[in-house]
């Protein structure tokens, strides 16, 4: 790590050279009254003090594979962030974009693009669905960003049918994978707006899933998180960080500018994440021969039963296209025979009770032989 964030206030806090223009300008409005700072600010030209080599953002991790880190990026790798999204997201040519989520994550990172073209940033304090429906048809909002979550409560919300979407251009989702009877139900009721980005608080985004891809005749890319945007050289690597070939599992590695700079204070687990000049992101997919990527899972979620390794999120996906299945997880837990038990914690839809038998059938026929040894548990009550 550079001795310059050794020391113990935050870099951001560090005093400056009083040489500095900005100094100077401070002392000057603080020895001011109001109407010398008027004269003053009309007197000026707008400059900008940043450095390449500022620091510039500290966001946090989610804490998926532990403690929460803190991602700092320089100005030179916060640059062409904004750049990415607007070469490669598809945005409104005058966006109206409303911001629902937190903008201190995901959603932020459509406000600077969104102002760059022009366009209105339109904000919600909260997620409430009626609210949300309201607020699209009155302020005629044509650009958006939901968790899959959100979408979900949109579909099941009374007032979807009844609220006029015809304004809304681009609808991206992303953060955690939908399931693809309920993309499909989304493409059919709120229009073929949808468009994924794949990211991580480390490197975002990393690729896209475009509104063509959203094509109900080719329902096995509503799998995929997407083609690597053009700014991100992204690769498929085996552990000793070798090309796998096409259609192997291994992990998502990335180069890019917009990549973290280094996790704040912890060296070490710098070192590992961006070994080898490439950001490993955790994520383990496989790519098929065009270049689209499909997750699997989280390289630590992996469950390894019986010696082989099944990824939960490839057995989720299957018990997402049961027609009464509204929400899965599945586990990994202690097995005496075979280590660790695949085991699927279903929540049906309202009114329905999948047998767990169809739902074990259901993943036999869709799998092969090496996830058959489930187990299926099914609750109404999960929260």
């Amino acid at each position: 790590m550079s001795t310059r964030f050794a020391t113990a206030a935050p870099p951001w806090q560090q005093a400056r050279p009083a040489s500095r223009p900005y100094s100077r300008l401070a002392a000057q409005i603080t020895a001011s009254t109001c109407s010398q700072r008027r004269k003053l600010a009309a007197s000026i030209s707008p400059r900008c003090l940043a450095r390449p080599d500022d620091v510039a953002t500290l966001n946090y991790t989610g804490g998926t594979t532990g403690k929460s880190k803190g991602a700092l990026r320089h100005h030179r790798q916060l640059t062409p962030f904004s750049g990415s999204i607007l070469a490669d997201v598809e945005l409104p040519e005058r966006p109206s974009y409303l911001a629902v989520a937190p903008i201190s994550h995901v959603a932020g990172t459509k406000v600077v693009p969104t102002l760059m073209r022009g366009g209105t940033v339109h904000m919600l304090k909260g997620f409430d669905p009626g609210a949300v429906l309201a607020t699209i048809a009155r302020e005629k909002i044509n650009f958006t960003l939901f968790v899959p979550t959100m979408i979900y409560v949109l579909l099941d919300h009374p007032e979807l049918s009844k609220t006029d979407l015809s304004s809304l251009e681009r609808l991206l989702y992303g953060a955690s994978p939908m399931a693809p009877s309920r993309l499909l139900e989304a493409i059919e009721r709120i229009g073929p707006v949808l468009s994924q980005l794949y990211g991580q608080t480390e490197c975002y985004p990393l690729s896209v899933l475009r509104k063509a891809d959203h094509d109900p005749r080719q329902p096995e890319l509503f799998l995929s998180c997407g083609f690597p945007i053009a700014g991100c050289e992204a690769k498929i690597l085996d552990d000793q960080d070798r090309e796998v070939p096409t259609g192997q599992a291994g992990e998502i590695c990335v180069r890019a500018p917009h990549v973290v700079a280094e996790y704040w204070r912890r060296p070490e687990q710098t070192a590992e994440t961006l070994k080898n000049g490439w950001l490993h992101t955790g994520d383990i997919a496989r790519a098929d021969e065009r270049g689209y990527m499909f997750i699997l899972d989280r390289k630590k979620d992996m469950i390894v039963t019986g010696g082989f390794n099944v990824f939960p999120r490839e057995v989720e996906d299957v018990l997402a296209t049961h027609a009464d299945v509204a929400v899965v997880a599945v586990i990994g837990i202690p097995d005496d025979k075979w280590g660790e038990a695949v085991t699927a914690v279903i929540v049906p839809k309202p009114g329905t009770a999948p047998s767990e038998r169809e739902l074990i059938d259901l993943v036999k026929q869709r799998k092969d032989r090496r996830t058959r040894r489930s187990r299926s548990s099914s609750s109404a009550n999960c929260r």
